[in-house]
Order: structure tokens, then C-alpha cells, then sequence
């Protein structure tokens, strides 16, 4: 808090002027007379220019945690804990009770808002949202994620009844998202909220730093044109995709296009007297005549087993679809910056090589249904023509160990041409607990996939299948191949009888929990004994 009688710090933003009051300053005439006037000129803007919405506006260059408003928006992390300029100056001006309550909330996903007192702040609120991390290759998804921390931080704070709203730059530096291209998506976002929910909503701030304020300034008219005459000369500076009614990120692949009359060739013949003679045998190919029965029903079969083979694979193939519509849309930039799945040269027969890097998987860490979409995503275009997959399972831990449900579900989800085009797999420094547990995966859970196994002791035995060149090896995996592990890996008999020995019961008890989830003997009927030779034997009692 201020000293007694000392000036505050906090900026009123009743004192700040409108972006409009900004226009009228510099001596622009916006009167009535001159908007009759460009009336019937100006060919008019998808963003018309409006004296009420540009007076909502104010451009400001300055901390936003200094604004005395009802709420400021603070750009942070999923944990809420990043270290950038803005969240670092709200948490000092807000007091140590800030970190206490964000604590309550468990982190905020990319996208979504969340909204916590203002303590020490002048602003009673602060919404906190968590912009998106951008890469080019993932621009859909990382614009759709931008538009709705605007969306979801406007929303919130109209069901808090907040009257004026301070936004700093969602679009962080550290997260490297282009300063143009996430302006466009923040002005056109207020703009279209304000037309249709603004009525509570009295002010809105940008609250920009000096390396911001000119692209705002060159953007703002654009969205808010405070004339006639300033939403003509704006218009051709719009870019191509303006968003729909709400500002939201338009994807042409996403839109449902559905024509009034699928079977019409053209809107303009003139009708015949034919009647039912007509040839309508082309109406089969229209989506919406594709449309197949009751789904419910379907489901219901499917249940009791009693779908044809074709109607599974159309069901299956729909699955996948859905799948990979959410890889597309989805930002999954945190799982490709682990790098664990890479496509790198060819193998010996020119087929494709993709390389898996266990140890890089961390799976207690991440959601692992965003990496079976990452998985999806980039290897969809992969899976159209024959590849093979190099896993490395070099140093992993138990930490790093795919789950055998979670690999029995991405086998059920991919689509049939991931299994048709994989020729092989190689298992490269497996141990002996995971060469027993790709066995009871290949042979229990999934069929056709044991055959393309190959374990791989040491890369010499993978250069005769894949040169080296074609290969991009992770550091750790080189040097651990250059060891001689020979004293390490095979302990005198003595020694490793132990560890044997409890090997071999872990084999016998996850052979036997299978035969009896498989129904496959009677195993009320059977024992199970271990010879001298250490190998099982089943034999009726």
C-alpha cells in the first residue's frame, strides 16, 4: 500500500483516454455529418466502424499490474508459477497471499482461465490464463488455443459482473508466438465478445510495453476504425481469415458442409416431368447420403458381438478419424519438445525408419492421451507406405516403461494401415524383464506382431538391417552401446542365480494370470512345476 499522502503508484483508468477520445485529439472530425457523408463511398468493413465500441477501448503503455480497474489479466504457466515480466510484477505488488491461493487452484490448462482475488493489487481481481507455446508447424492449434484464453478471460469476467477488464500480452516472448499474428487474434476476439456480450463490460485496456505499442496502434483501426473514412482504409489490410461471428480461428477442414439439395446437379434446371425416372443413382456419393442407421443400435451390436466385419472397420475406421481430427486441432508442442519419436533416414530395403527413445518417455510426468495423439499426428502420413520402428530401450527406468494397457489401446485405436505397412520392429538393449514381457504382449494381447520383434543386443546387429547414417542416435545410446557390459551383464552362475530365480516366478505367475484370463486349461486341473533345466512344464495332475 501507499504511505499516507503519498502519490499511488496505481493508474485510474477513468484518466487514461479511449482510443476513440485518441482519434478526436489528434483533430479528426467523426462527426454524424461526415459519417453520412463516406456513407454510401466506403465499401464497408466486416469490423464496421462504431463511436461506442472505440470509446470502450483504451491503448496503454505501461505494467498492467498497475491498473486500477476490476480485473487484470495475468499470462502464466499450466502451473501458474512461470517467471515472466508480467506475472513477476503482479506477484509483487499482490503480496505473498497470491501464491497461497493460486496453490488452491491446481494449475490451469493451456487455453482456460481461472480468476483469484486482487489482495495488495488496486484491481479487485486477477483472471489468470495460460497462452499457447507456438510452432509453425502446429499454427491451428496454437491460434484456437490464443482465442480462447481472450474468449474464456472475457466470458469469466462477465459472470463475475466485472465493468472493466486490464489485459497485458497473453502471447508471452518466452513462448514465442509471433506479435502480429497473436494481435490480430486478441483485437478481432474483444471486438466481436463486445458486439454480442459487452453490455457489462464498460472498459477494456491493453495494457502493451513500448516493443508492443506500435503493433497495436498499427492493428487497432483495423477492428475498431473510430470513422467512416479509417474503416475504408483499413479494409485492405484485413487478413484472409477474420474468424467467424465470434472471432474464433476458422479451419475450412472443420466446417460440415451440407448443401439444401444433395442430389441436384444444378440449382437452375428446370423441372422435368419424368417423375420417378429420373436417374438419381449419384446421390450415393454425397456424405449426407452416406449416413448409415441407428447408432445406438450399432453400439448395441457391437456389444454382442454380432457386426459384420465390414461394419467394425467402418466403425473403427470412424474412431480413428475423431482421433485424428483432435491430433490436428490439439497443441501437443510439450510431448514433441521430449523428442521421443522422431523420423529419421531409410532402412536397407528404402523403407522409412522411425525412431522410439524410451527413455525420453516420461510417464509418470505426461498425459498419455496426448501422446498417443502426438503418436497419431505425425505418423499418419508415415503409415501410408512401409516403415519400420527402431525402439531404443537404452538406460529407461521404470519411470519409462509404457504401460501394456496403454500400448494394447494405441494398437486398438490406429488405423489398419499402421499394422498392414509395419515390417519391423527393433528392440535395441532389451533386458530380460522386457524381452519376457514383449513375448506375453505379442502372444496375449495382440496378434500378427511377434514375427516382426526383433531384439537387438548391439547396434553392430542393427547396422545389418539399417546403416548407421540413416540413424540419428541419441548420445547416451552410443556410449552405452561402447561400454563392454560383458562383467556387468552376465555375473558369474553363482551370482546370478538369485537374480534368476525370481525371474523365472515372475515369468511363471504372468503366464499363469494369462491362462486363466484366457480360459485357455482348466487350471483347476493342471500344476505347473519348474525342472531342473528351469523350463515349464504342464502336466495333468
Amino acid at each position: 500500500m501507499d504511505p499516507l499522502g503519498a502519490p499511488s503508484q496505481f493508474v485510474d483508468i477513468d484518466t487514461l483516454p479511449s482510443w476513440f477520445e485518441w482519434y478526436e485529439a489528434d483533430g479528426v472530425d467523426s462527426s454524424e455529418t461526415l459519417t453520412e457523408k463516406f456513407q454510401d463511398e466506403v465499401i464497408r468493413s466486416p469490423f464496421p466502424f462504431s463511436k461506442e465500441l472505440s470509446g470502450k477501448v483504451i491503448l496503454w503503455k505501461g505494467d498492467v499490474a498497475l491498473l486500477n480497474c476490476t480485473a487484470i489479466v495475468n499470462t502464466s504457466n499450466e502451473s501458474l508459477t512461470d517467471k515472466n515480466p508480467v506475472s513477476e510484477s503482479i506477484f509483487m505488488l499482490a503480496g505473498p497471499d497470491l501464491k497461497e491461493e493460486l496453490q488452491k487452484l491446481k494449475g490451469c490448462r493451456t487455453g482456460e482461465a481461472k480468476l483469484t482475488k486482487g489482495f495488495n493489487l488496486a484491481a479487485r481481481f486477477i483472471i489468470h490464463t495460460v497462452g499457447p507455446k507456438y510452432k509453425s508447424r502446429y499454427r491451428t492449434a496454437a491460434e484456437s488455443s490464443l482465442y480462447s484464453c481472450y474468449r474464456n478471460v472475457l466470458q469469466l469476467a462477465t459472470e463475475q459482473a466485472v465493468s472493466s477488464v486490464g489485459f497485458c500480452v497473453i502471447n508471452s516472448a518466452k513462448r514465442g508466438y509471433p506479435l502480429e499474428d497473436a494481435t490480430h487474434i486478441a483485437l478481432r476476439t474483444v471486438r466481436r465478445f463486445l458486439e454480442i456480450h459487452g453490455e457489462t463490460i464498460e472498459k477494456v485496456v491493453f495494457a502493451v510495453s513500448e516493443l508492443e505499442e506500435a503493433t497495436y496502434r498499427k492493428l487497432l483501426p483495423l477492428y475498431f476504425p473510430r470513422s467512416l473514412k479509417e474503416e475504408g482504409q483499413s479494409l485492405p489490410y484485413l487478413p484472409a481469415d477474420i474468424g467467424n461471428a465470434e472471432g474464433e480461428p476458422v479451419v475450412p477442414e472443420r466446417q460440415i458442409r451440407i448443401s439444401e439439395k444433395p442430389g441436384a446437379l444444378d440449382d437452375n434446371l428446370e423441372e422435368e416431368d419424368e417423375g420417378l425416372g429420373t436417374d438419381l443413382s449419384f446421390i450415393g456419393s454425397h456424405a449426407f447420403a452416406r449416413m448409415e442407421g441407428d447408432v445406438d443400435k450399432q453400439r448395441r451390436l457391437i456389444l454382442q458381438g454380432q457386426l459384420s466385419e465390414a461394419a467394425l472397420q467402418k466403425q473403427h475406421q470412424r474412431n480413428y478419424n475423431r482421433w485424428l481430427c483432435q491430433a490436428r486441432a490439439e497443441d501437443l508442442s510439450d510431448i514433441a519438445s521430449l523428442k521421443a519419436l522422431y523420423q529419421t533416414g531409410v532402412d536397407n530395403c528404402g523403407r522409412t525408419v522411425m525412431v522410439v527413445v524410451g527413455r525420453n518417455i516420461p510417464v509418470t510426468l505426461i498425459d498419455m492421451d496426448k501422446a498417443l495423439l502426438y503418436f497419431i499426428h505425425v505418423m499418419d502420413h508415415i503409415a501410408v507406405k512401409e516403415y519400420v520402428l527402431v525402439y531404443f530401450h537404452t538406460l529407461t527406468s521404470e519411470y519409462n516403461h509404457l504401460d501394456s494397457d496403454f500400448l494394447k489401446k494405441l494398437y486398438d485405436v490406429v488405423d489398419n494401415k499402421y499394422k498392414r505397412n509395419l515390417k519391423a520392429v527393433y528392440f535395441v538393449h532389451p533386458t530380460f524383464r522386457s524381452k519376457v514381457s514383449t513375448w506375453f504382449f505379442t502372444t496375449f494381447s495382440v496378434s500378427g506382431l511377434k514375427d516382426k520383434i526383433h531384439h537387438v543386443d548391439s547396434l553392430h546387429q542393427l547396422f545389418a538391417a539399417i546403416s548407421p547414417e540413416q540413424i540419428d542416435f541419441p548420445p547416451f545410446v552410443l556410449e552405452y552401446d561402447a561400454r563392454d557390459l560383458r562383467k556387468v551383464s552376465y555375473p558369474e552362475e553363482g551370482a546370478s542365480s538369485g537374480r534368476d530365480f525370481f525371474l523365472w516366478c515372475y515369468l511363471l505367475v504372468r503366464m499363469t494370470y494369462y491362462l486363466q484370463l484366457l480360459s485357455v486349461y482348466p487350471f483347476s486341473n493342471k500344476i505347473i512345476a519348474i525342472d531342473t533345466k528351469r523350463q515349464i512344464q504342464v502336466e495333468n495332475r
